[in-house]
């Protein structure tokens, strides 16, 4: 009865232990994988962010003209991002604004948590959509297009969003003063003395007739 006894306790203690040793395996190989970053492919993620801003991940489709785009889980090394601003129908269809960005600060190990930002870059689009007529609710819909280096295949991030509360640029008003200057010329008279010169000639109009001798 004993030997039973002993026989099943042993067979108990080795299943449990084999269900632990499992369960650490689980456990290392999860935390492996959050540690090491993802093999180059496709990855990275972008965000919208309005103010107040802040390195949480989390993307607000309605923003005012001044906002962030936050860069997340991009990959290590000298790598740059495209970034195209357009508006989008019904605001409009053309491109409104490029630039470029660093993204290659550290690898992609953090992922799209706010130990992956990579970088955050800050746009004010009030003057770039003065141009255009908002939606009465809504505002100005805009579209963020990424193309972001290192990426394997599709390397293209896309953002539709909406703008509003924007304040039209100032005016500015060029006035321009027209001065008249008046000038007097005085011109003293002039004094022209003309001498007539009188020619007197005189001419002997005087016949002598001399009467004939008789």
């Amino acid at each position: 009865m004993r030997e039973a006894l002993t026989s099943a306790s042993k067979r108990r203690l080795l299943a449990t232990s084999t269900v632990m040793a499992m369960v650490a395996s689980l456990v290392l190989l999860a935390t492996a994988a959050t540690g090491a970053p993802n093999p180059p492919g496709n990855n990275g993620t972008v965000k919208i962010d309005d103010v107040a801003f802040d390195n949480v991940p989390n993307n607000e489709p309605h923003v005012g003209c001044v906002f962030q785009v936050d860069f997340y889980g991009f990959d290590e090394g000298d790598l740059f991002a495209d970034v195209t601003f357009a508006v989008h129908p019904p605001t409009g269809n053309e491109v409104i604004l490029t630039d470029e960005v660093f993204i290659g600060e550290d690898d992609n190990s953090g992922g799209g948590s706010e130990a992956g930002l990579d970088a955050s870059e800050t746009y004010d689009l009030s003057a770039l959509l003065a141009g255009f007529t908002p939606h009465p609710q809504q505002g100005y819909h805009v579209k963020l297009t990424v193309n972001a280096d290192g990426s394997q295949g599709a390397d293209t991030k896309h953002k539709v969003f909406w703008v509003s509360g924007c304040t039209p640029p100032p005016t500015t008003t060029t006035t321009t003063s027209s001065t008249t200057t008046s000038s007097t010329t005085s011109t003293p008279p002039t004094s022209t003395s003309s001498t007539s010169s009188t020619t007197s000639t005189t001419i002997d109009t005087t016949t002598s007739t001399s009467r004939p001798r008789r």
